[in-house]
């Protein structure tokens, strides 16, 4: 007896003096922690949070492992912990230790272990979890429910698994229809997820900020500007009109569904904004008026908002898609003064911006200089050195990629197989094509018009031909349409033919085609059929559209189209195009007419 009550008094000291030691860790001062314990199992519970709270993961543990009894609050503070730290594959060794110990768990430990389940994809585990709720009686508690329903939504291949969830709660919140609208939204599924929002609208169920910023996700996924507004005037009703995540997905909805003069206005209109506020614009008018997202970048810097790696990443794109060289590099000196160089996202978006502006040395530089890559810098570098005709460059960078562990997909193959056809690097080229099976890569439409486009370039048109013939499914347009330009290239007037009328059969309305087919008929003295196909081609009401270039002189950015002689510096212009013929002539270059003359007559 004296024994024993000497172990008890250890006991209790011992965890006293850790109680003490533990609250010099938390901050938390050791009276507070006394009165509101009602034991050491209690105490070291809260501490346990405290540590995980701080990050303090590895403490946790050793006081978790040093608790002489543990109940299933204790559990499920370690099961939750390691769940808010990330630590998922911990949290399920924990639980399943707790279930071989024989502690029943509660609802807030099923709830815990079905979030790891679902940010591990353990669909199997989270079954599991699933029966035990159901044993122990625990499956119709709204934690686990809501739980279940966010688990099935994002491991299962369906979202049957969480409608079934849904349909047998008795009690729903707004996080649980939340949860069902997230589910079918991040899928891809966006009339699903709207279909579930009106549901919850008719039910007049309590909505949150979240709820809508989800709906208004999926109209911006579907491009409809229509359900957009209407979910605008429900956001006003419910008064979250101010709110400025709501806010900011509204901005970005207009934005993807192209209607940037509305979200001009709107964001004008917003009482509030912040860096995701000026992002979303910038981005917005990245996709459709590039000058456009220069001059907001500009304003919100005027504005006192420093860009970070976001606004970069878009500005940067903008550049490149204006081929501003100028431009581009103070951008470059932007990221590099705020110390954004080591971004691998940012730097990849520079390697494409140096090399759409025509410098690769440039991009290379970068490329070389990057601590760490992923498959979209090489990948970036590899089309960089294909715009400009590296070929071989292009081929030893895939082998180079391919040497340091990571393993090429279907755009890196694609990347290659057309910087081998401009190239002309037709061994290469079918080399890396059979290659494909070794990487898991199947080909598919794209890829076979890249080796039907490389092949057809070299000359080999019936090769092309025969591969076409050999593919496993029916040749797209873009495949018939390669056969074609080759055919054209090389004055084969009988294949050609055949692929033209196989892409007009799969497009009518490719005014490209009706064009070389109706010339290959004016070839050949057939007017009739000449005759015939441009009546076709105007009755589509399609025209070709005209070619367009710029160039960038003295931070002026000067476009020219095809035809158009009105404009500043014109006669300069044509001067130097004069100049340009005369030296092409007396080089021997004879140009290719016969397909052109035919055209005048439409303006093409």
């Amino acid at each position: 007896m004296h024994t024993a009550r000497k172990v008890v008094l250890l006991s209790i000291k011992h965890s006293l003096q850790r109680s003490q030691y533990y609250s010099t860790w938390t901050k938390i001062p050791f009276s507070q922690l006394s009165k509101e314990a009602k034991g050491p199992a209690i105490l070291a519970t809260n501490v346990i949070k405290s540590f995980f709270e701080k990050g303090l993961i590895s403490q946790a543990r050793v006081l978790f492992d040093e608790m002489p009894e543990r109940d299933v609050v204790m559990w499920t503070a370690m099961i939750a912990g390691y769940t808010s730290c990330n630590h998922h594959v911990h949290a399920w060794t924990v639980f399943c230790e707790m279930v071989n110990k024989g502690v029943n768990p509660n609802a807030f430990t099923l709830s815990n272990v079905l979030k790891a389940c679902k940010s591990l994809r353990y669909l199997a585990c989270g079954g599991l979890v699933h029966g035990m709720a159901i044993k122990h009686g625990l499956e119709g508690s709204l934690y686990v429910d809501n739980a279940l329903m966010d688990m099935y939504a994002t491991s299962c291949v369906s979202m049957e698994g969480a409608c079934s969830v849904f349909r047998e709660m008795k009690e729903k919140n707004m996080v649980t229809w939340t949860i069902l609208i997230t589910g079918y939204t991040h899928r891809g599924d966006a009339y699903g997820g709207l279909q579930i929002f009106r549901e919850m609208l008719l039910e007049e169920a309590e909505l949150n900020s979240h709820s809508f910023s989800i709906a208004i996700r999926a109209c911006a996924m579907i491009g409809s500007n229509t359900f957009g507004r209407q979910i605008h005037a429900a956001v006003i009703k419910n008064g979250l009109g101010s709110n400025l995540p709501v806010m900011n997905s509204m901005l970005d909805m207009y934005c993807r569904c192209g209607f940037l003069s509305e979200a001009n206005e709107y964001f004008h209109g917003m009482t509030e904004k912040n860096l995701i506020t000026w992002n979303t614009l910038i981005a917005g008018y990245e996709r459709l008026d590039l000058k456009e997202s220069l001059n907001v970048f500009s304003k919100m810097e005027s504005e006192g908002f420093s860009p970070n790696c976001f606004t970069f990443t878009s500005i940067t794109a903008a550049c490149a898609n204006l081929a501003v060289l100028n431009c581009g590099q103070q951008v470059h000196g932007g990221i590099i003064r705020r110390g954004l160089q080591g971004n691998v996202a940012l730097a990849n978006s520079l390697i494409d911006m140096y090399a759409k502006c025509g410098s690769i040395a440039d991009s290379r530089k970068i490329f070389s200089e990057m601590p760490e890559r992923d498959l979209v810098s090489w990948t970036s570098m590899m089309i960089g050195y294909g715009a400009h005709g590296y070929g071989k460059e292009a081929v030893e960078l895939f082998d180079e990629m391919v040497r340091s562990g990571i393993r090429p997909d279907r755009i890196v193959f694609m990347v290659v197989l057309t910087a081998c056809s401009h190239a002309g690097l037709i061994d290469e080229g079918l080399r890396c094509f059979e290659s494909m099976s070794s990487y898991n890569v199947t080909p598919d439409q794209e890829i076979y018009g890249c080796v039907v486009d490389l092949l057809g370039r070299a000359g080999r048109v019936e090769e092309a031909y025969q591969l076409i013939e050999s593919m496993p499914f029916n040749p797209s347009e873009s495949v018939w349409g390669a056969l074609l330009g080759a055919c054209k290239a090389h004055k084969l007037p009988k294949l050609g033919k055949l692929a033209a009328l196989k892409v007009l059969d799969l497009m009518p309305n490719k005014v490209g085609a009706y064009v070389i087919l109706s010339n290959i008929y004016a070839a050949e003295g057939k007017w009739g059929e000449f005759a015939r196909m441009r009546k076709l081609m105007r009755r589509t009401g399609s025209r070709k559209e005209p070619a367009r270039s710029w160039i960038e002189v003295k931070n002026q950015v000067y476009s020219f189209v095809v035809g158009n002689k009105v404009g500043s510096n014109t006669e300069w212009v044509f001067g130097v195009l004069e100049l340009l013929i005369l030296h092409m002539k007396e080089a021997g270059y004879m140009p290719d007419i016969d397909c052109l003359i035919h055209d005048l007559e439409d303006g093409t």
